[in-house]
């Protein structure tokens, strides 16, 4: 099975946990829209829909990428095999930069497919009772990790280990058809 990375705003240095396991692991593939500066969620969703073929697919999202891939999982059901979300961030809260609301747009309805969201308790993007909210409407697991902030190369997580240990996880009881 394909797992592919979807990062978010920025694309995930060469710090971030994204790109640390896409180097370990051949088999994980990376979406590549026109910008990851000046995100256009046409483009983003054209991009995740080129890399991930015809086969089902479990994808790695973060940020910005988690919005993407709930809306883009449910206007291709039976794609995706299952969504580990990490950091997802509130659209509706204070530091969700507006020029992103066109990927906040019908996010409140179920993806259709097995998903975990993993948070922070120090998510400047979102609090822990807006990740358990999300996590509700999404029917998927919760994972809060600790004092994390938004679980990217700034959190001096490196390759994150538990993250990996969650994803291997995950993916074993992710079923494909």
């Amino acid at each position: 099975m394909r797992t592919i990375i979807v990062p978010g705003l920025g694309g995930s240095d060469e710090h971030h946990w994204q790109t640390l396991w896409e180097r370990e692991s051949p088999d994980m593939l990376r979406i590549a829209p026109a910008s990851w500066d000046e995100p256009d969620f046409d483009d983003w969703s054209a991009a995740l829909d080129r890399v991930a073929g015809d086969e089902q697919v479990v994808l790695v999202a973060h940020s910005l990428g988690c919005l993407l891939t709930v809306r883009w999982t449910r206007a291709n059901p039976g794609r995706v095999a299952g969504l580990f979300l990490v950091a997802v961030p509130d659209p509706a809260g204070p530091a969700f930069p507006a020029q992103l609301s066109p990927f906040d747009s019908d996010i409140a309805s179920p993806p259709g497919c097995p998903a975990i969201l993993i948070a922070s308790e120090d998510d400047p993007y979102c609090s822990p009772e807006q990740a358990s909210a999300l996590a509700r409407h999404w029917n998927a697991a919760l994972i809060m990790v600790g004092p994390r902030g938004h679980i990217n190369s700034s959190s001096g997580l490196g390759s994150w280990a538990e993250g990996r240990n969650l994803l291997t996880a995950f993916t074993v009881g992710v079923s494909v058809e």
